[in-house]
């Protein structure tokens, strides 16, 4: 029944590949481009990847790949081997998840875009429309699964020194976030030492391959598998995938007008790629894109190199003999509450051993007064001084990974009065020390992800139309960081301390007030502390209500004056209506008239 279904499978082949047009010769230029760069880098990346496995068996085992080969079985074995004292791996997740914070709250606004010198703190429509577009990136990013991303992205940032995300429009959610793990990817950097160029392998199952990329365009071996059905749908192939700078788009078939270019192909069917590709013409996909639809930020670099260095290489030696040491603690402990044992001959059942629990048989043992069974050697380890060594490694390895800068909160377990300003300032400290990490990340990461989800925003018509003023502007974007933050809060309470000043000095002479611009003290607090501009209300409101406000003073003041008249000419009236002798009225007495 197997011999029937393969040759049924076989013809199947032949069939689709004689009814396949044929390859254009763009494709064909492109394919064997492609191919052949993929090698090359390949050959370009072997000592990373080597020094990746290490750092993969020490600290992220899970987030790595030795060899990209699918239909593997051993996918879910334990991989952590290597670890016996988990301290390198929660130091770098910690350290990945302050990084993260200190960069890219989710909970806090971490960018602002400007346009010359017009931001969006201001009460003008160009600061409204700012802080509109601002809100609807936020809120793309909330939507998305953007931060699950960064936080995968971070943490191979902290263990493998270069990271990598790859960011596609999405229909339902905007855009959409991937991050391939060390040991698939391959990069290569401009002149300028900017990576521009992502080439990787990867499997899917034939299932996921259709779904992706449509039946039609993948090759006669895989749709053949596709609509034999059953357990050929969970087969896995290698897919391999390039995105780089489009120079020659009119030579491969991409229009010129996209900057990038991206394509898919099966790389060698289902074998494994290391031994070089089996010929699958043509592409799954072949697309191009306005602006770089990747991100490959670097912890530090040397030279042109395209991949980075981070604090796990750093510490790497620690961690070893973290678990070294580890290990022979534990074998200390075993010995001395599982000695190996000495006997008599007389007793002997068993071979010699000297493992924990183990017996050796010595002639006449027993004989010279000592029990028939004893221990071979007394082990008395020094636990507190291997237990203080251990400390000591660990502490190197945390402030390897900058733990101590970013533990802030639990530095205060003696004091109850802390206040959150003096926590960000203490944080901001901290990022301070990662200046250079954090200039880096922003360059080759932060602007990169803005630039490209604004340009997604504006090709879907999410954002709202820009005022005239405005329109063709270059918007500039720029970071918020936490020393940002902790030294405008600084900035908002020294404003708050003079209009406290100022009202307690107005009771002893009002005059006082006149030294301060109210207006321009509100306007820049709410500024200081990130408030929604349209909070504060512009100069012409405030001009417009005010002239409202004396108006209706002034007509007050008007129908005040022609009431009192009014009850005054009353009051006449009747004094002059009131006589009081003498031909006179009351009027004509007070006026002392007659």
């Amino acid at each position: 029944m197997a011999d029937r279904l393969n040759a049924r499978v076989s013809q199947r082949i032949q069939d689709i590949t004689n009814s396949r047009p044929p390859l254009t010769k763009a494709d064909y230029d492109l394919r064997r481009q492609v191919d052949g760069r993929l090698i090359g880098l390949r050959v370009n990346r072997y000592g990373w990847w080597v020094h990746w496995r290490e750092l993969g068996d020490y600290y992220l085992p899970r987030r790595y790949k030795w060899l990209v080969t699918p239909n593997q079985m051993s996918r879910g074995l334990p991989m952590n081997q290597h670890i016996l004292d988990s301290t390198g791996t929660i130091a770098a997740r910690d350290c990945a998840a302050g990084m993260m914070t200190g960069t890219c709250d989710p909970t806090k606004m971490w960018f602002h875009l400007n346009i010359g010198k017009i931001d969006s703190t201001k009460t003008t429509p160009e600061s409204v429309w700012l802080f509109n577009v601002e809100t609807i990136l936020a809120k793309i990013f909330q939507e998305s699964n953007f931060y699950v991303a960064m936080a995968v992205m971070y943490f191979d940032l902290v263990v493998f020194g270069t990271a990598t995300m790859i960011i596609y429009e999405d229909y339902e959610d905007v855009i959409s976030c991937y991050n391939p793990c060390a040991g698939e990817y391959y990069l290569d950097s401009s002149n300028k030492l900017i990576n521009d160029s992502l080439y990787r392998e990867f499997t899917y199952t034939v299932s996921q391959t259709v779904q992706e990329f449509g039946v039609d365009n993948c090759s006669p071996a895989i749709q053949a598998l596709y609509e034999s059905g059953g357990a050929n749908l969970t087969r896995e192939l290698i897919i391999a995938h390039a995105i780089e700078p489009n120079k020659d788009g009119r030579k491969v078939g991409i229009p010129s007008q996209f900057k990038w270019r991206e394509c898919y192909w099966e790389w060698s069917g289902t074998a494994a790629p290391q031994g070089g590709a089996s010929y699958a013409p043509g592409f799954l996909r072949k697309t191009g894109y306005y602006e770089c639809p990747f991100i490959a930020p670097r912890w530090d670099i040397t030279s042109n190199d395209p991949y980075g260095r981070g604090p796990a290489m750093d510490g790497l030696g620690d961690v070893k003999q973290l678990q070294q040491e580890t290990k022979r603690k534990g074998q200390a402990i075993d010995k001395q509450v599982n000695p190996p044992m000495v006997g008599d001959i007389q007793m002997k059942n068993l071979p010699a051993s000297l493992l924990p629990g183990g017996i050796t048989y010595v002639t006449g043992f027993q004989q010279a007064g000592k029990p028939a069974f004893a221990p071979a050697y007394t082990v008395t380890p020094d636990l507190k001084g291997m237990l203080e060594d251990l400390n000591e490694v660990r502490a190197r390895i945390e402030k390897i990974f900058f733990i101590p800068l970013f533990k802030t909160i639990s530095q205060f377990e003696t004091r109850s009065n802390v206040t959150a300003t003096e926590i960000d300032a203490r944080r901001a400290e901290a990022m301070v020390m990662l200046g250079p990490v954090l200039g880096r990340i922003n360059f080759e990461g932060l602007r990169l992800i803005v630039e490209r989800v604004l340009a997604i925003a504006m090709r879907g018509n999410l954002l709202p139309p820009a005022p005239p003023s405005i329109q063709g502007a270059n918007i500039e974007i720029k970071f918020r960081s936490m020393l940002e933050v902790a030294q405008n809060a600084t900035s908002a309470a020294g404003i708050e301390r003079i209009f406290a000043l100022i009202g307690n000095a107005a009771g002893v002479e009002p005059q006082v007030v006149d030294n301060v611009d109210f207006d321009y003290g509100v306007e820049k607090i709410s500024s200081l502390l990130n408030n929604d501009p349209k909070l504060i209300r512009s100069a012409q409101q405030l001009q417009q209500i005010r002239q409202q406000r004396q108006q209706q003073q002034a007509m007050q003041q008007v129908a005040q004056g022609a009431d009192t008249a009014q009850k005054l000419s009353a009051g006449a009236q009747t004094l002059s209506e009131t006589p009081v002798g003498q031909s006179k009225n009351a009027l004509q007495l007070m006026l002392g008239q007659g």
